[in-house]
């Protein structure tokens, strides 16, 4: 079975070729999504912008209930992810 490979900026988990992020050249970057890295570069934001964006998107989803579960949840698991640890 393949790795779940999951953006290493928002957490989300990368399953279609149309949700990983693109290098400079154009390849496929393993570790972030289309929406946090675009032509090899990551989106500006800090980790506070990063749940602020997350959170309505989690409960629209369906994954938490309501934003501040969400928020908490997200600023939980957020710091986990490589992005978030290279401070």
């Amino acid at each position: 079975m393949e790795k779940q490979l999951i953006c290493q900026s928002c957490g989300m988990p990368m399953t279609e070729e149309s949700q990983f992020g693109r290098n400079a050249d154009g390849s496929k970057n393993e570790e972030y999504c289309c929406y946090c890295m675009k032509d090899g570069v990551l989106g500006e934001c800090t980790l506070e912008q990063m749940i602020d964006i997350c959170a309505p998107i989690e409960v629209k989803e369906g994954i938490c209930p309501d934003e501040d579960t969400a928020r908490k949840k997200l600023a939980e698991y957020l710091p986990t992810l490589k992005r978030w640890q290279q401070g």
